[in-house]
């Protein structure tokens, strides 16, 4: 029963093809470093008994009994630094983490440490010893006795299908289209060579091969060890994974809920390529490679494939995708103007474009942004367009920016246009004068509305005066078209303003911009105003909080510096973590920015609307876009990367001189508010061919998760200059746990045929213990003094007297919440557990231990109970008793904060409710107490922090009760599945422990 998996840096450049060749590898012996708990590394030559059943190392002064591991006594092989000794010797830095493994062995559960030369080293011993625990179990056919697997069947059964003749043999060219149809991202170059080499090592040269060499090349070739390794932990080291595993597999490790085994059927028969293997329901490694693979396990969680937002709030509380120069298909100098441009930006999402308007030779206006255009597009052809591809891509209202720089006879054509082509899709109904905000993205579906300049009320004339914009002058001047100079005394252009086109702007009127004082005052919700880049750059430098503040109520439109005559972009992040709406992009022009806008409007069906996060929607909110932290209220998040390999990476363009030698590496970069913005690079890959392995870990803290986009760039590693090769932009909310493809793109932002990176990811709470916030896993220890949220002083005596009420509540909540983190930390630990792994592992992995003891299992999990006590049937180990112990204290923290959660949220939410009633009152207390300058902005801050503090704690707390009581439901689901569990006649319905949160209003 041939294993096949192929290692590719083993020492002397052997390949390891199977697991009987692990364990060859194992009885050859060598030298391997063991670490103990004085904090030194010994080296020892570590060899496999001939009768498989114990492993010695030597030279030791130990007898040659004593420096031996049975086989049967082994209770568990750990990869990575999970042992106390492991995790707190003095040399682990000298070593990686993926270069340890601990073998846990004996009844009192003792852990011998190694570290190896290298990871595939790592990956051989630790599979032949999981294998070799498992066959003294199981008892399987030995490798080698001449059954075929699956998969040996299946391969040979293709072969039978291309020997045409029946002769046996089919010729090398055939062979080598059936291996790249199989796997179709692999060069015919690289499957040529292995025939090559395989007939030269058999000695069987020639034009033909036969069906134990097609066998060979196909296992070598296709079998990638990421994947088969991760197969044989799942598959009780079987060759498959049967239903069961399966099914432990998606809710253990891919974080999926609700998972039948109806459905890992479905899986089973959907990507497993062997007949047998469907009909028994068995997945073996090319059907679960070509499951990871697929769409159904991307890294992009599929319900943000569809609308999966609210879209009943107001337009303010949205980011809109807004196109710059949407017509131009290059730079904005020398570029070429063309319709495309915009079926491009529709199709795309895009809800907002740019139309600048000028007078056209034909006496109609025409669209063109550039002075070398070979071709101006008609004003008539581009609203044609619109009107057939305006909700193509997206149902939500398209806003159409007017810049008029044509004469009133015709804007009164261009208006006439819009009516006729329009008709009933343009939203012509005047404001709400009694409403606050505009109205929401679901009220205006269907509808397009224009920006734009509007004549005054007291204007009866058939055209009038209005102040202009900036945007679109910087052109004029290069067209010699700019006659007007600005007034004297530095005030606003004027320009000559047709009634027919001021009729068509209704919620969307453009206004010139004064301060945020004189808006606060006087701009009405459905005024809004442009801001040039460098404008809004310094209002997001010297005063973000009241930029943040002005964007919850009015529409903000951010257009390019006119000095980027490159057709260059602006980083959106800058405006959007001040909450600006519309950042106005060049989609003609590919790049950092450009993927980062792209990546960013597909969280929500790519209908180009995005929800604001909520602290920078609610009316009172503490945020500062720049800061250095966590937010208040705001859970901070930690995202485990692991980047395991590459599949099928192109060549970097124009890199023919360089030959066939591409070193890649993979930078991870976080974009997001300024704390957050990280980037991280693994180690470049040599001489890896298309597919590195790069097996590395990485780890960001993310203290908005609502505003990071993880961006993956892999680069050619060159001493002239690092080359791209590809890249994927994806926020964060839209990041899937467990092993999962990313689809890698081009520069352009197009799809990559077969290009992949293969990564392991996890999301936890910073301070460990629970899932990350909305899903993920769990978190780190915080080993220091804790932290209590406090309020602060205003100055108001009434005021502050209300909030000094949520004192005490404020601290319970967070020892409730810490006490369960650290509690979930320590029992992760001792089950030899990452912070990022779940309650099922946990469980699971004390079943392994309870399971491969000779005896009966001597704990078991009480079911019959809501908190499940674990309960020891007579002596146990010391470890064991640790674990019990760490058990113990996490179902005593979980109890206390699920039974404690409710009253603690109720006083913090009435001390919130208390302080908003003083709200509205807030500028009458203000001139009462005298306040002025800089003592009122300090209240008002400080009175918006304790409101968004309070509110942000009482959810937290909300959450890490829903997430203990899913621990719950873990516990009773695990501990029925593996067998350690009693007197439980069905778990608890998750539905019933997880009950709905109620939103907290905002």
């Amino acid at each position: 029963k041939k294993k096949t998996v192929s290692f590719s840096s083993m020492p002397n450049d052997r390949k390891i093809n199977s697991t009987a060749a692990c364990i060859s590898l194992m009885l050859e012996g060598c030298e391997l470093k063991k670490v103990r708990s004085n904090s030194r590394m010994y080296s020892r030559f570590f060899v496999l008994d001939a009768d498989m059943r114990s492993v010695r190392w030597e030279p030791s002064k130990k007898d040659s009994e004593k420096a031996k591991i049975e086989i049967k006594s082994v209770k568990e092989v750990r990869v990575g630094k999970k042992t106390p000794v492991l995790r707190s010797n003095g040399l682990s830095d000298q070593f990686p983490d993926e270069c340890a493994f601990s073998i846990i062995y004996g009844d009192n559960y003792e852990s011998l440490d190694l570290v190896a030369s290298s990871a595939d080293v790592v990956s051989a011993w630790v599979m032949g010893l999981r294998y070799l625990v498992s066959y003294g179990k199981h008892s399987p056919e030995a490798p080698g006795t001449g059954h075929p697997s699956l998969r040996t069947s299946w391969i040979s059964s293709v072969f039978d299908l291309a020997d045409l003749e029946k002769s046996g043999r089919i010729p090398v060219s055939r062979a080598v289209q059936l291996i790249k149809a199989l796997n179709p991202g692999m060069k015919t170059s690289t499957i040529e060579l292995k025939f090559k080499e395989l007939q030269k090592a058999s000695e069987r040269p020639g034009a033909e091969v036969a069906c134990d060499l097609f066998v060979e090349a196909y296992c070598e070739l296709c079998t990638r060890p990421e994947i088969f390794f991760l197969l044989v932990q799942f598959s009780s080291n079987k060759e498959y994974l049967g239903v069961k595993d399966l099914l432990m597999f998606l809710e253990v490790e891919q974080g999926m809920e609700g998972v039948t085994e109806e459905k890992c059927l479905e899986i089973v028969s959907k990507y497993e390529p062997s007949k047998e293997g469907r009909e028994k329901g068995y997945l073996a490694i090319d059907g679960f490679t070509r499951y990871l693979l697929s769409a159904d396990c991307s890294i992009f969680d599929p319900q943000h494939r569809k609308v999966c937002q609210d879209m009943a709030q107001p337009l303010s509380h949205y980011y809109i995708s807004s196109a710059h120069s949407a017509c131009l298909l290059e730079d904005n100098f020398w570029g070429r103007s063309d319709i495309s441009g915009y079926i491009s930006a529709l199709g795309l999402g895009c809800r907002s474009i740019e139309l600048v308007l000028w007078d056209g030779p034909e006496g109609e206006p025409v669209v063109y942004t550039s002075p070398s255009a070979a071709s101006c597009v008609p004003f008539r052809a581009v609203v044609g367009l619109i009107d057939q591809h305006a909700f193509t891509a997206s149902a939500y209202p398209l806003i159409l920016c007017l810049v008029v720089r044509c004469s009133a006879p015709q804007q009164r054509l261009a208006a006439q246009c819009l009516r006729k082509t329009l008709g009933e899709k343009l939203y012509l109904e005047p404001p709400n004068p009694v409403a606050s905000y505009l109205p929401s993205p679901e009220e205006l579906k269907g509808r397009i509305l224009i920006k734009g300049k509007k004549l005054p009320p007291s204007c009866e004339d058939s055209e009038g005066e209005v102040s202009d914009e900036e945007e679109g002058w910087e052109l004029a001047r290069r067209l010699g078209q700019e006659d007007r100079e600005a007034p004297e005394g530095g005030g606003l252009r004027r320009v000559r303003l047709s009634r027919e086109l001021s009729e068509l702007v209704s919620l969307c009127q453009a206004v010139p911009f004064q301060d945020f004082e004189s808006s606060r005052r006087g701009q009405r919700y459905w005024e809004m105003c442009s801001f040039s880049e460098v404008e809004a750059g310094r209002f997001a430098n010297e005063c973000p909080a009241e930029l943040v503040s002005y964007n919850k109520r009015f529409l903000s439109r951010i257009y390019p510096s006119p000095m980027r005559i490159d057709a260059s972009n602006m980083n959106p992040q800058d405006f959007w973590k001040c909450g600006c709406q519309m950042v106005a992009m060049n989609y003609q022009t590919p790049g950092l920015m450009m993927d980062l806008n792209a990546g960013w409007f597909r969280q929500n069906g790519a209908c180009g609307y995005v929800l604001r996060p909520a602290i920078m929607r609610e009316e009172v909110s503490y945020f500062s876009a720049n800061a250095k932290d966590s937010l208040p209220g705001v859970p901070a998040q930690l995202l485990h990367l692991k980047v395991i390999s590459g599949q099928n990476l192109p060549k970097p363009k124009g890199s023919g001189a360089k030959g066939e030698v591409v070193e890649p590496y993979v930078c991870a970069e976080i974009h997001g508010i300024p704390a957050d913005c990280a980037e991280h690079r693994t180690k470049t890959a040599l001489q890896s061919g298309d597919n590195p392995i790069f097996d590395e870990s990485l780890e960001f803290q993310i203290n908005l998760p609502e505003l990071a986009v993880l961006r993956f760039v892999v680069l050619d590693d060159d001493y002239i200059g690092d080359e791209f090769i590809a890249q994927y932009t994806i926020p964060f909310e839209c990041l899937q746990p467990g092993y999962r493809h990313v689809p890698l793109q081009s520069l352009a932002g197009e799809p990559l045929p077969h290009a992949t990176l293969f990564v392991h990811v996890a999301i936890t709470d910073r301070r460990g213990g629970g899932k990350g916030h909305r899903r993920g896993l769990a978190g780190r220890r915080g080993r220091r003094v804790r932290e209590y949220t406090s309020t602060k002083a205003t100055g108001i005596k009434a005021i502050d007297e209300v909030f000094r009420t949520a004192t005490q509540p404020l601290r319970e909540a967070t020892d409730l919440r810490e006490n369960v983190q650290n509690a979930l930390v320590s029992f992760k630990e001792l089950c030899g557990l990452t912070p990022a792994a779940n309650m099922k592992q946990c469980i699971l992995t004390v079943s392994t231990w309870l399971l491969h003891s000779d005896s009966a299992p001597s704990v078991t999990l009480n079911l019959a109970e809501q908190y499940p006590p674990m309960e020891a049937q007579g002596p146990i180990p010391d470890l064991l008793r640790k674990v019990l112990t760490a058990y113990e204290t996490m179902i005593q923290t979980s109890r206390t904060l699920i039974e404690s959660a409710d009253a603690v949220y109720g006083k913090l939410i009435q001390a919130q409710q208390a302080g908003m009633d003083f709200h509205k009152e807030l500028h009458r207390i203000e001139t009462k107490e005298g306040l002025r300058g800089r003592k009122l902005q300090k209240a008002l801050e400080s009175f918006a922090w304790n409101i968004t503090v309070l509110k942000g704690q009482a959810d937290l707390l909300k959450h890490a009760k829903a997430e203990a009581l899913d621990n719950l439901w873990q516990i009773h689901n695990a501990g029925q599945s593996c067998g350690i569990g009693r007197n439980g006649s069905a778990s608890p319905e998750p539905s019933r422990l997880r009950a709905p949160l109620e939103p907290i209003p905002e």
